[in-house]
């Protein structure tokens, strides 16, 4: 079991994300994943860096936390043979700290290029199966070509690839994406507790990490948890089918317009309570999860990594471990 810590991409630049980071790994945090986002969710939000270039610097400026981008779309705006490239690349210059993550996309991030973000879920799928195929490919070495139905490859080589290769987890938001996981990735990643989705990839004989993340808004108070999140992260609660579709904050800002703060109590764990925090991340656990990410939209992210390290780390620990015979 790891438990690992998001960075809020869309909340914070790149300098300081970094420097949360290295706090992460020093609260005692197994890993970071970072969104790979072109667009924050909110206009307010204000921010949305260059994921990969934070990932280098936090591969240069730490020492064993491991890295993880959650999730990269490699479809559209990133054609897949750049995205093996740099995982290729982050592999190596983080001595094998880093997972690639990956998925079928929001249409919020992949319109940016003038690329028509397809509309059939089933498409998308189809195409992240080429992509994750094409990255395959060329972490095989040598120059390789590829001729999909929507994703193409002409004579290309990766030249610096690392003696292990990256985990791929990919993304799944139902039981249909859990088995492009099992078929082609190394790992899922998934936002819900649905415990569906594990089965799913499992049955389907996926062996590796399941990702998941935990909403939670650490503060001195429940409310003032709670009225963060309102004013930040409300999109959380407009559901994927809104999430993957919505082109640009304004959109999410309308949609998000009903949410209450008691919404948001219901689907985030609020203030400074330890067993509030470790039943939310047992739901999770129980569901078959083992790479836990706690997702933190509190107003006070050094105070939310001082509440790990004292108090929650040793108290997620010893309630993930397993029974003694």
């Amino acid at each position: 079991m790891q438990i690992g810590h998001k960075l809020a991409a869309e909340g914070f630049g790149p300098a300081e994300l970094i420097r949360q980071a290295k706090a992460a790994e020093q609260a005692g945090f197994d890993f970071v994943e970072i969104s790979d986002h072109f667009h924050p969710w909110l206009d307010n939000q204000g921010h949305s860096p260059f994921a990969w270039t934070v990932l280098g610097a936090i591969a240069a400026s730490t020492e064993r936390i491991g890295m993880a981008t959650g999730v990269t779309c490699p479809i559209l705006r990133y054609h897949p043979a750049i995205v093996a490239q740099a995982a290729a690349t982050m592999a190596l210059v983080s001595d094998g700290r880093f997972t690639l993550g990956v998925g079928s996309g929001e249409r919020l991030n992949e319109h940016v290029v003038g690329l028509e973000f397809p509309d059939a879920v089933r498409v998308r799928h189809d195409m992240l199966r080429e992509a994750i195929e094409i990255i395959r490919l060329l972490w095989r070495g040598g120059y390789r070509s590829y001729s999909g139905r929507y994703l193409n490859l002409s004579d290309a080589r990766i030249f610096d690839l690392p003696d292990e290769l990256p985990v791929i987890a990919v993304a799944a938001g139902g039981p249909d994406a859990a088995e492009i996981a099992a078929d082609l990735g190394d790992g899922l990643f998934a936002t819900d507790a649905d415990p569906a989705i594990v089965r799913r990839y499992r049955e389907r004989g996926g062996e590796g990490p399941c990702y998941a993340e935990i909403p939670v808004a650490w503060a001195r108070d429940e409310h003032t948890g709670a009225r963060a999140a309102l004013e930040t992260t409300r999109w959380a609660l407009t559901g994927w089918k809104v999430m993957s579709e919505l082109p640009n904050p304004v959109n999410f800002a309308a949609a998000a317009a009903t949410v209450r703060e008691e919404d948001i109590r219901d689907h985030f764990t609020c203030g400074t309570d330890p067993a509030a925090y470790v039943r939310a991340v047992r739901t999770y656990a129980d569901a078959g999860y083992d790479h836990l990410v706690l997702q933190n939209a509190g107003p006070d992210p050094d105070g939310f990594l001082r509440f790990y390290r004292d108090e929650l780390d040793r108290e997620l620990r010893a309630s993930l471990a397993p029974a003694a015979n």
